[in-house]
């Protein structure tokens, strides 16, 4: 009796997490660039009282034995890196990422950053920036006399100067990709951490060796489908109650024990 009700108590908790789980990734349906995150779990130990295989007599073996399992935890949470729809602003600033790649922005203690979205800023150096005011790196200036901002789908950054016919290259955006974009580390901010688990950044022109090109005046929407998580959080609703009546079954099965024996 005791034994299960620790083993539901482990599904309790296991069924927890998966609904914070959800519960974030509904809370960010509208945040640009977010990743959804799905929850993992494994089976915790098993109490081996028959091993399976094991001698039952001289000539028969036991063909499943008797093994009992100790419940379930969550074993991580992983980042879901598939490519949200692109939502047309028609803002010069505005960059989304078609395919694989982040954009580096240079935090605060001088450590790189990595993130999806591509809602920038100009700030009062016309350097372009997050909405946070951490600037895009390599870094780009936007001159005074700037009349427009075009970005090339290869990261060129040209501007139209007052005054002149041509236009004028001012930079490059580069990207960076890594070979497990699930072992980065989501620090908030649509920020994430270069680990030993993600693998090196390797850097490269948008639109070459796999990395996906820029498209101006457009951001990437969270990739969070608003009807697969609502059907998840019920699944993860009925589990609870689930596990909750084993509770209550196996509190009712000691009740019965104590006021009867």
């Amino acid at each position: 009796m005791l034994a299960a009700l620790w083993v539901s108590k482990t599904g309790l908790g296991a069924q927890d997490t998966a609904l914070t789980t959800v519960s974030n990734n509904l809370a960010n349906v509208s945040t640009i660039g977010f990743k959804k995150d799905r929850a993992v779990f494994q089976d915790l130990l098993y109490q081996i009282q028959r091993q399976p295989g094991a001698q039952a007599s001289q000539e028969t073996q036991l063909p499943s034995g008797l093994q009992l399992g100790t419940g379930v935890r969550a074993a991580g949470t992983q980042k879901v890196f598939t490519t949200g729809s692109l939502q047309v602003t028609e803002n010069s600033l505005d960059v989304a990422i078609n395919g694989r790649g982040f954009l580096q922005i240079l935090q605060p203690d001088g450590t790189l950053g990595y993130t999806r979205d591509g809602q920038f800023h100009l700030d009062a150096n016309g350097q372009i920036v997050t909405a946070n005011g951490d600037p895009l790196q390599p870094a780009i200036t936007i001159p005074e006399a700037a009349q427009s901002v075009t970005i090339g789908i290869d990261g060129t950054v040209t501007v139209g100067l007052a005054g002149e016919a041509d236009v004028t290259e001012i930079g490059n955006i580069q990207l960076v990709d890594f070979v497990n974009p699930a072992g980065l580390q989501a620090v908030g901010g649509n920020l994430f951490r270069e680990t030993a688990a993600s693998g090196n950044p390797q850097e490269g022109t948008p639109g070459l060796n796999g990395l996906g090109s820029m498209i101006q005046g457009s951001l990437e929407n969270s990739n969070v489908s608003v009807v697969e998580e609502l059907v998840g959080m019920i699944a993860t609703q009925r589990a609870y109650e689930m596990n909750s009546k084993v509770v209550s079954t196996a509190d009712q099965m000691l009740q019965f024990i104590t006021q009867n024996l």
